[in-house]
């Protein structure tokens, strides 16, 4: 597997870090995301065939209504990640930072949370991808773009866990 190819999957893994990060109604508050989440979905390699993903994803609120952690897993039938991020929310504002284990990389998280929509940027070294999610009740879909990346698109579908 090449420097490049490990380094835009550490991308992807951060894309499905943001999947849950929006409430169901005005994003004042993320501590309805506590607990966890998981669902499936597609990606399209810019090369290939879409192929189905699986994702589990466990929230700890570090700051009630301001920051939460989040651990993620996904899977596919061709590769894994890991992943860890501390996102804060000031407003409708979101910032913070991930790291891929598996492929040990990292970045940046910036964007913007109201109203059940999340419009995101996520960055790393060699990464950089548009995110869009939408939240309504205990369900989420997830769109990721990332031209020019070895994983051009993704697509999932989240519900939250029963407690």
């Amino acid at each position: 597997m090449s420097w490049k190819f490990s380094i835009m999957r550490s991308g992807v893994a951060v894309c499905f870090a943001l999947m849950t990060l929006s409430a169901s109604h005005a994003a004042t508050s993320l501590d309805d995301l506590a607990g966890g989440w998981s669902g499936s979905g597609s990606m399209k390699p810019s090369d290939g065939a879409w192929e189905r993903v699986r994702c589990k994803v466990a929230y700890n609120v570090t700051k009630p209504g301001k920051s939460i952690s989040l651990n993620l897993r996904c899977a596919s039938d061709a590769y894994k990640m890991s992943l860890s991020a501390n996102i804060d929310q000031d407003g409708t504002q979101l910032s913070g930072n991930w790291f891929e284990h598996e492929y040990r990389q990292g970045g940046k998280i910036s964007g913007t949370n109201s109203d059940g929509l999340i419009e995101a940027r996520i960055e790393g070294e060699t990464v950089a991808a548009l995110v869009t999610i939408r939240t309504k009740g205990d369900h989420q879909s997830f769109v990721m773009k990332a031209p020019g990346s070895w994983l051009s698109q993704v697509a999932v579908e989240l519900n939250k866990d029963a407690k």
